[in-house]
């Protein structure tokens, strides 16, 4: 059977599996805490008005017809020396890891801010323990510079995972 993986905007339906991948501590690993289910609710309805707003952001991610988590684009609300910028990021549920989903839907969404954004760059970044992601972001084309890594503003001092890398993709005519 083949495999259909599409972003779109958010359902209530979404909530209880977005809620349960949220407070998965090995989801949520290389991030500072899980959600609890009023973070995930709250965090779910500012992603959809985000949707709404612009019609682009972080879009629920389905995959044969089953929520998946999410992937899209975002503007990071911290202020770092690459920003202001457009980052692509996801979040999946662990029963939908290696699998070639997350590829999947990032190129989707990369597809979309080249070509219907019409971006120059986008950014991806994570805590530099964060190895899955780093090469997912590397199989998605995107480089790393050692010289833009950076120290998290919103995680302490001191914290495993303030240290981030920050790698680019230059839009270029394929």
């Amino acid at each position: 059977m083949e495999r259909r993986v599409v972003l779109r905007q958010w359902q209530e339906s979404d909530l209880e599996p977005f809620a349960a991948m949220n407070a998965d501590a090995e989801v949520m690993r290389f991030f500072p805490k899980p959600l609890s289910r009023d973070e995930s609710a709250f965090t779910m309805t500012r992603l959809r008005a985000r949707i709404d707003e612009r019609g682009w952001g972080l879009w629920a991610l389905e995959v044969n017809g089953v929520f998946a988590g999410f992937t899209g684009l975002a503007e990071p609300k911290f202020t770092a020396h690459f920003t202001p910028c457009v980052e692509i990021g996801w979040r999946l549920r662990k029963e939908f890891w290696g699998q070639g989903i997350a590829f999947d839907a990032a190129r989707q969404a990369m597809d979309y801010a080249f070509a219907e954004l019409k971006l120059a760059q986008l950014v991806s970044f994570t805590a530099a323990l964060n190895l899955r992601s780093r090469r997912l972001m590397e199989r998605l084309g995107f480089s790393h510079d050692g010289r833009d890594d950076f120290d998290h503003p919103e995680i302490a001092e001191g914290h495993m995972l303030r240290r981030h890398v920050l790698y680019r993709r230059q839009f270029s005519q394929q």
